[in-house]
């Protein structure tokens, strides 16, 4: 078994190089089970500290209160689904759950934060990843169920479930969310030039001094990045990738991203991007899309009209290069244009 590589996807370029040369206020943490940072520019670091301070702080009581399978509101919930018992809600876990029903519904289910219990039966709710495969039979039963954030039945102060198969897990949708917060958080303290970076969901604010915040979109299977791009103000940029969290038997590679359809791993994609122009909620979308375009395979060009997302990068299984238009011509190459290149209009 080889364990998942916790790099980053996206690798920021050379802002650190440039304290030295205008104020560049820069601090991490490891929160959602990866490193996160936050990067504030043009502003002493009397103002800038506390702002990104308070911006960790907001993302760790995210990641305690969302927690899918340590004691959290989440797991709490799920508890009481699995017994057939009506839940109270917040306000907040309540619009988590309406929003994640929309954006369901508008990726054909390919997004389902419903699926926890697959997620659980994979071994990937641990901070250990599995060395064997599930059980065949507890993967066809939950087939035959087929529970999704669909099934979840909403008022404003409690929710429930018929299917007792349900699970929620927000691993798929809350770096984004954390992301939109963070946004809010920062404007609200004078703060309008940031980069935030959740494990490679990154959204950008203003600029680095006057110049774009510029990011690196990691080769899924070469040490650095395949492409970099500049980020304008307000956009945000989010990745899946089959070499984040993954575990081997006999030699075949299965990775966390799980087909609802099938129920198993995705294995016809290695990585897909997007890159989400400034709009209400584009950290949660970037986080989200990434998702359904990558399981879609070669449907992603469909599926990505539908959620009305124009700049995609796609990498399949034997390393071939699929990118929008759109997205092509914001990508610089690193080491030259790739040679199995598709550009998709």
């Amino acid at each position: 078994m080889r364990r998942s590589r916790l790099g980053l996807l996206l690798i920021l370029l050379g802002v650190l190089a440039a304290c030295g040369r205008a104020p560049l206020h820069h601090q991490e943490a490891f929160v959602f089970g990866t490193r996160v940072e936050v990067l504030i520019a043009g502003l002493p670091e009397a103002q800038a500290r506390p702002a990104a301070a308070a911006v960790l702080r907001e993302f760790d009581r995210l990641h305690r209160t969302y927690h899918a399978w340590k004691p959290s509101e989440l797991s709490a919930l799920n508890e009481a689904l699995a017994a057939g018992r009506r839940q109270a809600v917040t306000p907040e876990m309540a619009t988590l759950i309406a929003d994640a029903q929309r954006l369901a519904l508008a990726s054909e289910q390919l997004f389902d934060p419903g699926i926890g219990r697959l997620v659980s039966l994979w071994g990937f709710q641990s901070d250990d990843l599995p060395a064997a495969l599930p059980d065949a039979g507890a993967l066809a039963a939950w087939r035959a169920a087929r529970p999704g954030i669909a099934d979840v039945q909403l008022d404003d102060h409690s929710a429930a479930s018929r299917k007792r198969e349900l699970a929620l897990d927000f691993g798929g949708y809350l770096k984004g969310v954390a992301l939109d917060r963070a946004a809010a958080i920062l404007a609200a303290q004078g703060v309008h030039n940031a980069l935030l970076n959740i494990g490679g969901n990154v959204l950008a604010l203003g600029s680095k001094n006057g110049q774009p915040w510029r990011v690196g979109i990691q080769h899924p299977r070469q040490p650095g990045p395949l492409a970099t791009i500049e980020l304008d103000d307000g956009e945000a940029i989010g990745t899946s990738g089959d070499y984040q969290r993954y575990f081997e038997v006999d030699g075949r590679r299965y990775c966390h991203l799980l087909d609802p359809r099938s129920g198993q791993p995705v294995e016809h994609t290695q990585a897909l991007s997007v890159l989400i122009s400034p709009r209400a909620a584009a950290g949660a979308l970037s986080d989200v899309a990434s998702k359904p375009l990558f399981i879609a395979g070669r449907d992603w060009p469909r599926l990505a009209r539908r959620l009305q997302v124009e700049h995609v990068l796609r990498i399949d299984a034997e390393g071939r290069v699929q990118v929008s238009a759109a997205m092509h011509r914001r990508l610089v190459y690193v080491g030259g244009q790739p040679k199995a290149l598709e550009i998709v209009p």
